[in-house]
């Protein structure tokens, strides 16, 4: 996932849905992992550098590698370290999660994965969503975050939602079984995203859904780290060369584009 920065001052607004954000010009967090959020306050200053500070003490997880289609860098994954900026009280404000489950028209009865689950911010949503006739399959590859993930499924107490522990280049769900597979924020870190492509693919129904959900490199102003950002012309490039068929891009969110890729 990304670390926050800003190339110059910010806009106070970004269309009628966009952030009200309060010009500021921010140094890049140079945390390989960490992804705090705009920074409004002194003290989300100091709980963002906290945070940029218990990531840069992980070990260095080596030199960043470029996409063999797109030429585009492969960010490094987020750690569990900063699980607390997915749950950060802002993130319906600035990122409007609410509004991108609306978007995404899941069916009850539905069998959905949250790909890059994380602490399951999205998991719990998509749970609710398809209720108890469906089924939800949460994957990461960190099992601190799956541990994290079954906490919060348990005090939610969904019973329609399995756990999996993925792997750089399998994300180990079923073949076939799909109706919709979601990546928050995901794809841009797969280490292995062609391998993991290709097994996705094969997991969605005949007229399943893959979604990405990206940080809209269009747009200079979001304030992610470049290599945290996608392009549509990048998404289609990767996507397309795997056999996937764009579908459309649904931009109702402030900050972050939803692209729908069919089989």
């Amino acid at each position: 996932m990304q670390d926050a920065r800003s190339d110059g001052p910010l806009p106070t607004g970004a269309g009628p849905a966009g952030p009200r954000i309060r010009p500021r010009r921010m140094g890049v967090l140079t945390s390989m992992r960490a992804k705090p959020s705009v920074v409004r306050t002194g003290r989300n200053l100091a709980a963002a550098c906290l945070l940029a500070a218990l990531v840069l003490a992980a070990p260095d997880a080596g030199a960043q590698s470029r996409h063999p289609v797109s030429g585009r860098v492969i960010a490094q994954v987020m750690g569990y370290e900063g699980a607390a900026w997915l749950e950060r009280p802002e993130r319906e404000y600035e990122e409007q999660p609410s509004k991108a489950i609306a978007a995404l028209d899941i069916k009850p009865g539905q069998v959905v994965a949250d790909v890059g689950a994380g602490s399951g911010y999205y998991t719990v949503r998509l749970a609710e969503r398809v209720g108890p006739t469906g089924q939800v399959f949460a994957t990461d590859i960190q099992p601190e975050m799956l541990d994290l993930l079954r906490a919060r499924v348990t005090r939610a107490r969904l019973d329609h939602v399995q756990f999996v522990r993925s792997t750089e280049t399998d994300p180990r769900l079923p073949e076939g079984r799909f109706d919709l597979i979601l990546m928050v924020d995901v794809y841009h870190e797969l280490a292995r995203p062609q391998e993991v492509l290709r097994k996705l693919r094969a997991s969605l129904k005949p007229d399943g859904r893959l979604v990405l959900i990206e940080f809209r490199k269009e747009s200079a102003w979001v304030p992610i780290r470049e290599e945290h950002k996608m392009s549509v012309k990048e998404a289609r490039m990767e996507l397309e060369a795997e056999g996937y068929r764009f579908d459309r891009v649904i931009d109702v969110l402030p900050w972050q584009h939803i692209l729908v890729f069919r089989r």
